[in-house]
């Protein structure tokens, strides 16, 4: 049994929920958001819950029970609330500003780096060494996030370069004289 599968998903005030098959359309004061479930569960609306239970006991029904759970409770959050990811730079001369729809990002490399923000996502740069970003898709918001640390992950010496706000980067202690 999953214990992730088998609780219902309550819809908040202001959203609602419509199902047409295996799509299921929710809709809020953020966005309106639709997700398409494998044939392998069965999905449920009543009294404000969203139910979802596996058809039959193979292993694939109950491994997608709990994704299509956890894929519909992010839609319904995202319906009604945006998902946030914070980054923070490190280093010196690291520093970051939005021009337009575009991320620059100066990162000690030879050349600045110019990061296009996706549609659908939202950056905002409140300080030169901090980055937020901010949508309504749980999926699109982390994947932005990790593409931009991809251009300089931390390194494990000086701690220099991008991470998440509340990551933690163990210092190595370097050479020994």
């Amino acid at each position: 049994m999953s214990r992730i599968g088998k609780m219902p998903v309550t819809l908040p005030d202001g959203v609602t929920a419509s199902l047409s098959g295996q799509t299921i359309e929710v809709k809020g004061p953020k966005a309106t958001k639709s997700f398409t479930a494998t044939d392998d569960v069965t999905i449920t609306i009543d009294d404000g819950k969203v139910t979802i239970t596996p058809r039959g006991n193979s292993k694939r029904a109950r491994q997608q029970w709990g994704m299509t759970r956890t894929v519909v409770a992010n839609v319904v959050h995202g319906a009604s609330a945006t998902f946030k990811k914070e980054l923070e730079i490190r280093g010196v001369g690291y520093r970051a500003q939005l021009q337009g729809n575009t991320l620059k990002l100066n990162l000690g490399l030879s050349h600045d780096v110019d990061f296009e923000v996706p549609e659908g996502v939202t950056v905002t740069v409140p300080k030169a060494t901090e980055i937020v970003v901010e949508g309504t898709d749980k999926q699109l918001v982390g994947q932005v996030a990790a593409n931009i640390r991809d251009w300089r992950p931390p390194e494990p010496y000086k701690g220099k370069g991008i991470r998440y706000k509340d990551e933690y980067v163990f210092q190595k202690e370097g050479k020994k004289k």
